[in-house]
C-alpha cells in the first residue's frame, strides 16, 4: 500500500483554567478491644463527620464513603510463655468529599477535624466544567498544525490542501494536508 502524498504534522493546543473544586478524603481511625466495639466507634465518629459536613454546606451527592476496614492489632513481642496474640482491633473509615468552590475547602476541612477525622488526604484540585476550554485547546492545536503545514508547504514549493485526516489523541496523533487544493 503506498499512502497518498501530503504534509504529516502534529499541532498541540492548551487553554487554562482555574479550579473550581477541590475534592478530599476524610479518615476516621478508632481502636477498642473487641472487632464489634471497634467497628460501633468507628461508625459514630464516622456518623458525626458526615453530620458537620452536610452542616457546612456539602450535599449529600458529593459525599461518598472511600473505604471501610477493620483489622486486629497483634502483640509482637509475645505474652506469657512468648505466646503472640490479638491486643484488639482498628477500624477505619474514609469518607470522600467533594467540594464546590475552592474557597469554601478550608471550613469543610476544619468541620471533619473537629467532628473527629483524625486522617486528611486532599486536596485534589479540578475544574468541573472544562468543555470549553477543552474546544479552546483544540482551536489551538489544530491552528499550530495548520501554520506548521503552511510552513512546510511553502518551503517545499507546494500548495496545501484541505486536511486528508485529522487525529485528535492525549500525546498527539499526524494531522495530514493534501499537496494540493
Amino acid at each position: 500500500t503506498v499512502a497518498p502524498p501530503g504534509i504529516t504534522v502534529v499541532g498541540t493546543g492548551s487553554a487554562k483554567a482555574v479550579p473550581d473544586v477541590t475534592e478530599w478524603s476524610f479518615g476516621v481511625r478508632s481502636e477498642a478491644d473487641s472487632a464489634a466495639a471497634a467497628m460501633s466507634e468507628n461508625a459514630a465518629a464516622t456518623r458525626r463527620v458526615i453530620d458537620a459536613l452536610r452542616a457546612a454546606g456539602v450535599d449529600r451527592d458529593d459525599l461518598r464513603t472511600g473505604q471501610v476496614s477493620l483489622s486486629p492489632r497483634m502483640n509482637e513481642e509475645g505474652g506469657i510463655e512468648g505466646a503472640q496474640g490479638v491486643l484488639g482491633y482498628t477500624a477505619s473509615n474514609t469518607v470522600h468529599v467533594t467540594v464546590k468552590g475552592v474557597e469554601r475547602a478550608g471550613a469543610i476541612v476544619d468541620a471533619a477535624v473537629e467532628a473527629d477525622a483524625n486522617e486528611v488526604y486532599g486536596p485534589s484540585l479540578r475544574v468541573s466544567e472544562s468543555d470549553e476550554e477543552y474546544a479552546e485547546a483544540v482551536d489551538a492545536a489544530f491552528d499550530d498544525a495548520r501554520a506548521k503545514a503552511e510552513a512546510i508547504a511553502a518551503k517545499a514549493g507546494l500548495t496545501l490542501g484541505a486536511p486528508v485526516a485529522v487525529v485528535e489523541g492525549g500525546g498527539g496523533g499526524p494531522i495530514a494536508y493534501g499537496e494540493s487544493a
